[in-house]
This record gives C-alpha cells, sequence and structure tokens, in this order.
C-alpha cells in the first residue's frame, strides 16, 4: 500500500471496512468465524441462513459441526467435511473448509460453506436406481452379492447362512389377466409379506421382474430355515386385494446353503435357482433345499436345451398330420399340423418333451415359423392324401397369442402363402380370457385374412360358460379329459351337453378331441349333436415320410385312408405319439 497520512488512512479504512463487511455479508457462499472457545464473531447472510440462525426454518443440530471445528483448531490444520444439517423434515447438504488462523495475537477460524443439497439428492436418485429397485424399493442383487461376498469372506469361523431364489408362480398369467398395474402392485405387496419378520442382519432383494433372492444370515440349522420359509409361505396363501380384485399368489422357493451347498456366491445363487425349478417342475408354490441330485437333473435339462438349439438350427423338427373327421360320413373336414422333434439317433420325439422347453427359452415362434414352412412345401402331397378343401391347423401357445409382434409376423407368413383361408389356428383359453390384445387387435388381423380360430383343450383352463360367451372362434375342442370314456361318465355327459348347447347357439363347430374307441364314437352318435371328432379310433399322426411313399388317391379313397380305424395303424407307435403341442 502506499503510505497516507493519519486523517486521510484513518478514513479510508472505515470505508474500507464498510466496503468489506457488505461484500462479505452478501457473499453467496456461507462464511464464519469464531474464537478458540467457540464463540462465533462473524456470520454472513448465507451461513445465517444454512444454518438457521435468521429463522426462517429450524435451527438444525450443529454439534457434529462444532466437533469439526474443535479438531481442526486442535490440529491447526484446514479440514473439509460434508455436513448434513437436519432441521425438522428438511435436509440440507453443505461442504464446509474450516480453516484455522492466527490474527491478531487470536487463534480463529474461518468456515466457508456452499450448499450441494441438490447435487447430493441427484447423487442419492443416481444411487437408488443403480442399487434398489425403483418399484418394491428391495435391494438390487448387486447389493445383496456385496452383501454375500462380504459374509463370505468373513466366514472363517464356519458361520452357516442361507440364500434363498424366490420365484412368483405364474405371474405372466396375473399379468395378462389383470393388467401390469396391479401385476406390480401385487409384487409391492408381495415384497412387503416376504419381508416381514426379517432380521436387521437378513436382506430381501428383487433381482428381476418377478425373482427374489433372500439371504438369512446367521442360521444355526437346516430345520430353522425350512420352518421360516413355511410360515413365509404360509402368509402368501392369503388373497391380495388389489384394484377392487381378490388375487391369489403362490411362490416356488429353492434354497441353498453355505458352505453345504457352494462357498461362491455365483453357485449359491445358482443351486437355489436349481431347487427351485426342481419345485415349479413338481407342482409349485412349496420351498426345497438344493441336493446333487438336482445338479445332474439341471446338467440334462442343458443338455436338451443345447440339442433343441441345434435341432432347430438343423432343422430336425417335422410335421404329423391327424385328421378331423366327420363322425357320421367319415368324410376328413380338416387336419391338425403335430410337430415333432426327430432326436441324433433318428428317433421321433413327441412335444410333451420339448415344447414347453422351447417356450421358456424363446424358440417357440421360430419352431410354429419352421412348422408353417413344412406345411407350404408338402401342400401338394397334403391335398393329395386328404383333401384340397381341408383346413389345416396350426397351434399357437398362449403366450404367442398374447405377443402382437409375433401375431403380426404370422399373419404375415400365412398371407404370403397364398392360401391363408386354409388355416385354422388353435390357441387355448388362455389367449382369450386373458387382458391382452388378442380379441380387440390380433383376432380381426387374422378374421381379414379368413384364417380361422378355435379353441384348444377347452375344459381344462379358465374355462367358464360366461366366457366362452364372450369368445369369438369357429371352433371349440373339447378336451380329451372329458371324451375318454364318455359313455361310463354321467358327470362328463351333463358337462359335454352344456358346452355343445352353448357353442351351437354361438355358431361354433364343437371337435371332441382324444376318441379312441367304439363305445366313445357309439355315445358321441347317438347321444350328442356333435359331428366332428380327432383320436386314434380314426387316424394315427401321419408323418411327410409316410405321405410321400403312398401312391397318389382317388377322391373317393382319401377319407377311408385318412380315417382308417385306430387298430390297423397303431402298430409301431407309442400312445405318447398322439400328444399335440
Amino acid at each position: 500500500m502506499t503510505s497516507m497520512n493519519d486523517n486521510k488512512y484513518s478514513g479510508a479504512s472505515e470505508a474500507e471496512l464498510g466496503f468489506l463487511k457488505e461484500i462479505v455479508r452478501m457473499l453467496p457462499a456461507g462464511l464464519t468465524v469464531q474464537d478458540a472457545h467457540g464463540e462465533l464473531l462473524l456470520v454472513n447472510d448465507a451461513a445465517a441462513a444454512q444454518l438457521g440462525m435468521d429463522g426462517s426454518r429450524p435451527s438444525p443440530d450443529l454439534s457434529p459441526r462444532r466437533e469439526a471445528c474443535r479438531q481442526a483448531l486442535s490440529a491447526g490444520q484446514p479440514v473439509v467435511t460434508e455436513e448434513a444439517l437436519h432441521g425438522g423434515a428438511a435436509r440440507q447438504v453443505l461442504l464446509t473448509t474450516h480453516r484455522p488462523v492466527r490474527l491478531a495475537g487470536r487463534e480463529l477460524l474461518i468456515s466457508a460453506s456452499s450448499d450441494i443439497t441438490e447435487q447430493k439428492n441427484f447423487e442419492d436418485q443416481l444411487f437408488r436406481s443403480a442399487y434398489f429397485d425403483e418399484l418394491t424399493g428391495l435391494p438390487s442383487r448387486r447389493v445383496i452379492e456385496h452383501r454375500a461376498n462380504g459374509l463370505l469372506s468373513e466366514r472363517s469361523g464356519g458361520e452357516r447362512f442361507a440364500l434363498a431364489f424366490l420365484d412368483v408362480d405364474n405371474f405372466k398369467h396375473i399379468n395378462d389377466y389383470y393388467g401390469h398395474a396391479v401385476g406390480d402392485a401385487l409384487l409391492v405387496e408381495l415384497s412387503k409379506r416376504l419381508g416381514r419378520d426379517l432380521r436387521d442382519s437378513d436382506m430381501l432383494s428383487r433381482i428381476s421382474g418377478d425373482e427374489f433372492l433372500l439371504l438369512l444370515s446367521p442360521i444355526q440349522s437346516q430345520e430353522e430355515v425350512a420352518e421360516f420359509m413355511q410360515s413365509t409361505l404360509e402368509r402368501l396363501t392369503a388373497p391380495f386385494f388389489i384394484d377392487n380384485s381378490e388375487v391369489f399368489a403362490s411362490t416356488s422357493v429353492g434354497i441353498s446353503l453355505y458352505p453345504d451347498h457352494g462357498r461362491s456366491f455365483e453357485t449359491l445363487r445358482q443351486n437355489a435357482d436349481i431347487a427351485m425349478y426342481r419345485i415349479k417342475n413338481d407342482g409349485k408354490g412349496s420351498a426345497a433345499f438344493f441336493d446333487s441330485s438336482m445338479e445332474r437333473e439341471a446338467l440334462a435339462r442343458m443338455k436338451i436345451e443345447q440339442s433343441l438349439r441345434l435341432a432347430i438350427l438343423e432343422k430336425r423338427f417335422c410335421c404329423a398330420f391327424q385328421s378331423k373327421v366327420d363322425i357320421r360320413t367319415q368324410a376328413v373336414k380338416g387336419i391338425e399340423a403335430l410337430v415333432r422333434l426327430r432326436d441324433d439317433e433318428g428317433v421321433i420325439q413327441a412335444p410333451g418333451s420339448f415344447i414347453n422347453l422351447a417356450g421358456e427359452l424363446g424358440l417357440i415362434d421360430e419352431l410354429t415359423h419352421l412348422v408353417l414352412a413344412e406345411i407350404v412345401k408338402s401342400i401338394d402331397l397334403i391335398n393329395e392324401t386328404f383333401d384340397p378343401e381341408a383346413t389345416i391347423s396350426i397351434n399357437v401357445a398362449a403366450k404367442q397369442a398374447g405377443n402382437p409382434e409375433f401375431m403380426r409376423s404370422f399373419a404375415r407368413a400365412l398371407e404370403e402363402t397364398g392360401f391363408p383361408q386354409r388355416f385354422m389356428i388353435e390357441v387355448t383359453e388362455d389367449a382369450f380370457v386373458a387382458k391382452n390384445h388378442f380379441q380387440a387387435e390380433i383376432l380381426p388381423m387374422f378374421r381379414k385374412l379368413g384364417v380361422g380360430i378355435s379353441i384348444d383343450d377347452f375344459g381344462t383352463g379358465y374355462s367358464s360358460l360366461s366366457a366362452l360367451a364372450d369368445i369369438t372362434a369357429d371352433e371349440i375342442k373339447i378336451d380329451r379329459s372329458f371324451i375318454t370314456d364318455i359313455h361310463k361318465r354321467p358327470r362328463s355327459q351333463g358337462i359335454l351337453r352344456a358346452i355343445e348347447s352353448l357353442s351351437e347357439a354361438l355358431g361354433m363347430t364343437v371337435i371332441a378331441e382324444g376318441l379312441e374307441s367304439y363305445e366313445e364314437l357309439a355315445y358321441l352318435q347317438a347321444a350328442t349333436k356333435i359331428r366332428y371328432a380327432q383320436g386314434y379310433y380314426f387316424s394315427r399322426p401321419i408323418f411327410l415320410e409316410e405321405l410321400k411313399l403312398a401312391t397318389p388317391l382317388s377322391s373317393e379313397s382319401r377319407a377311408s385312408v385318412a380315417s382308417r380305424p385306430m387298430q390297423q395303424n397303431r402298430q409301431g407307435y407309442s400312445r405318447a405319439s398322439g400328444y399335440r403341442r
């Protein structure tokens, strides 16, 4: 500074001091100065607002700040802290630098704070989206994996824990029938029931749509875990009341124990998953512990999966055709295409061994297109063997029927054949009763092409006569469970009459499935108005190879060959080969 006389210097000092005070007061950052005893000597406006000294909000708890100031003064070194100040329900986060200084022989602490509340809220939001499920608020898979890995690193003393894999049964059907909003609400309520009675050391995580992981730690015995899981499953048996609907849900649970069933998180998770699939196959809604036999089953399943993918790649699927016959004239009304798999040794496999797996693996769409391609390639042979006017039925799974993208591609493929009006799509009742786009959007698309619609396996799914009244289908196929020994079962006869009457009133053709004996045929002819049936009594499924070997038939003899009695065609075929998809 340049030298000035005392008067000038004194006047400038007062002006400068007032100027500096005003600048300090208006600084956007909070600034405080305190002495060695913690007494505040200077507080600017921003700091007063941050610390609740201006009366604008409840005063926060400043004890953590005072402790940080004391440490900075004691150490004589600057300290940077992130302070979360809670005043009532509000939270404010400050990034503060405390710097000790010595001025005019006094020990002082200058503290400068910036408000980073908005930034921290955004970081918290990012953290929660990365590590917590948005719908249920439960930890994500990476959180429970981190927790389990932490336990594994600490388990030198041999303490045990359990990892349970939980899967909601039939959740897709719940979503389709009630809608996704109800499905989401169900997951929220179900997660609350699953989380009840958990200890602070336990953890429940949602790892995908309808799958959960549960970590129980510590545990004393397998029996303790079994008892806890049983009480949890019993809790789930009570209905969920959601959006004016009474929804029932069950959960299949597979459990692995550390160290009995694995010494890494991934091994324990996989083994719990394997045990859960055992429950799914055995009836659902219960729990099972992993054992080594399940691992062998999983390896066998993986082998089937690989074979299935390879079979699709190599186009080793083939079609068999079974006729739908007029039970009074023996004329062929239509034929159904039945998919079969030729394994590595050339043996024909019925669909029961691979169709469900194909659906789980997402291969069913490609398989359906392969069936259509086989039909188109062999249409001349089909016409020569059966009848050029016979309808050709193709099975479509309910999952496919509810998928607009697949159904649009399938409709295009049918149209490209040049004879879409020859085709009949067979779907189960699930496709109609579910709250999806099938009736409103998909059905009109096929109607426009002249493609018929058949309800397959009626009576085994979610059947109701009121649901049947709302269905716009051309054909209804009564499941074989109602037809078998129909002549000896009065209750089935009553059900059959009810379905027959309503179908007739609605203009739908009735097909009796699985007809295998003369007594069954005689009852249908004498006691019902049903005109058409399908089953081994008339014809086993005929393979394309057999069609190729056959001599072209005259129109008069087509019906007799296509409807040849069961006993004349049974040799070399098991009953299972007649199962349909």
